[in-house]
């Protein structure tokens, strides 16, 4: 039996997916080499990776004047990228604090220039997201993470503002649709919903870009990946050929609409179960409650064992807690398929009674 795969990254993805990439892996494109050994320059790749960022553009239905690219160092390198990019040495960039990933992106752009936090839920343990406060003009940037995977919060509304928006989507890109047209730095780690670790996806509109003052190293100039279409250096073949089977899977599937649906009802009965049963408690605020990543703890640690022996029997993985926050989090994300998501409830069902 396949187990129930709740990681919250790298973490599930479609069956179809695994099945074609493994096939690629072998024999890519009936040419007898494997993917992972031919040229990135070669026709078969350069294909492979037009499509990812033409499919990208299509599902997240971009405006005129976007760019994708697919680039290396996970979202961290993109904390500094980002400053690096759009941080004037006179300037001022904003964060909004919500989990460790956006102290992490601030962190890196203090070496840079001045930063400002604007608002933080660090006071409850990140729990919710803030939402009054206010936003000071003239920012070169505002930075926000939409939804933070280790506490189970995320972003219902974006902040409205005069700078320019700059968003870690990491873990819920291609979950929901969004208007991007009110974003001007879009990136995220492939390995939630797009696929496996090794590729970052970054959007970025154009007319942002070589407006600063400093010297940019040209790894971490998004102006020469841009003039280079994603291979200044080689890029990660396989992860971003995976991303691709991802994407097509997507768009099969009816697009961002359909699995937004799809999340949301999948979200919605674990939620229920959540606060009906006398057991669990949920961490996140419920009106800031992720549909991505499900944080939730127990009434009483006594009974931990029974719990852990039961969703492990079930062939449940991947539900431990980050260290963080302690308890369990069950990451949904758009492979996770609804009968994953009731072997879950089942089990939580099972554990009342035995309790009882």
């Amino acid at each position: 039996m396949k187990k129930h795969n709740f990681s919250a990254g790298p973490c599930i993805l479609p069956e179809t997916v695994l099945q074609k990439a493994s096939e690629a892996v072998l024999n890519f494109n009936g040419i007898d080499l494997s993917l992972i050994e031919i040229s990135h320059r070669s026709a078969d790749f350069v294909a492979v990776m037009d499509k990812a960022r033409a499919l990208v553009k299509e599902l997240l239905a971009l405006p005129e004047g976007y760019s994708v690219l697919f680039l290396q160092g996970g979202a961290s390198l993109e904390f500094l990228m980002a400053p690096y990019n759009l941080l004037s040495t006179e300037g001022t960039a904003g964060y909004l604090d919500t989990g460790a990933w956006s102290a992490k992106a601030l962190k890196e752009a203090r070496g840079l220039g001045k930063v400002e936090v604007l608002a933080s839920s660090k006071d409850k343990g990140y729990n919710y997201i803030p939402k009054d406060y206010n936003l000071p003009s003239g920012l070169d940037y505002l930075h926000c993470t939409s939804n933070n995977t280790i506490y189970g919060t995320q972003f219902k509304d974006f902040p409205e503002t005069d700078s320019l928006l700059v968003c870690d989507m990491s873990s819920d890109i291609f979950s929901r649709e969004l208007d991007f047209s009110k974003f001007d730095l879009v990136y995220a780690g492939a390995q939630k919903n797009m696929g496996p670790a090794g590729t970052t996806l970054v959007i970025v509109k154009e007319e942002i870009l070589g407006k600063i003052d400093r010297d940019i190293p040209s790894m971490l100039d998004y102006q020469v990946h841009l003039s280079k279409d994603s291979m200044f250096n080689t890029p990660p073949v396989f992860a971003v050929y995976v991303s691709m089977l991802t994407l097509e899977w997507l768009k099969d599937l009816g697009g961002v609409k359909a699995i937004e649906k799809i999340n949301e009802e999948k979200a919605s009965l674990l939620y229920a179960e959540i606060d009906r049963n006398p057991l669990f408690k949920g961490f996140a605020e419920v009106a800031d409650r992720s549909l991505m990543n499900v944080t939730f703890t127990l009434t009483d640690d006594t009974h931990k064992d029974l719990f852990d022996r039961l969703w492990n029997d079930a062939g449940i993985s991947g539900i431990k807690g980050h260290r963080s926050v302690g308890g369990y989090r069950a990451s949904i994300y758009n492979a996770m398929p609804l009968s994953s998501v009731q072997a879950l409830i089942d089990v939580m069902q099972a554990f009342e009674q035995q309790v009882n």
